[in-house]
């Protein structure tokens, strides 16, 4: 504990709001039809977030507000970060950038980035000679 109150004073106020940019968690798969990307944002307004594609880099930006229900002294403790974040992840060139959809649900947003037509794998059906 001595350890983690030095380390807290350290950074400034002991349990005060933390502020300003924040990263959410990614996960990024990829199936044959298409790149998936999935953020967590938990506590994000679906108007508060931007999903960009352009020239080979998706771009997710967005806000967290701080709920202004309870006054900040009010609180024994906050660790959510609050304010403004920004991801940017390069594409793979498969990606169809005409195509790109996303979804916003429980906190979570999907970004699905389908392949064009020539980056599927294709099924090549082999014949039995006798």
């Amino acid at each position: 504990q001595i350890f983690e109150d030095a380390l807290a004073r350290s950074r400034g106020r002991e349990e005060g709001l933390r502020s300003g940019m924040w990263t959410p968690a990614v996960d990024i798969y990829e199936n044959n039809e298409s790149v998936v990307v999935r953020a967590e944002l938990p506590g994000v307004e679906k108007d508060r977030i931007s999903v960009e594609v352009k020239d080979g880099i998706l771009s997710l930006r967005g806000e967290r507000k701080f709920e202004k229900e309870v006054k900040e002294e009010s609180y024994h403790r906050i660790e959510r970060s609050y304010g403004n974040f920004q991801r940017s992840f390069s594409l793979p060139v498969s990606v169809d950038q005409e195509k790109v959809t996303a979804k916003f649900k429980d906190g979570v947003l999907e970004v699905i980035l389908p392949k064009r037509e020539q980056a599927k794998p294709k099924q090549i059906k082999v014949n039995v000679v006798e």
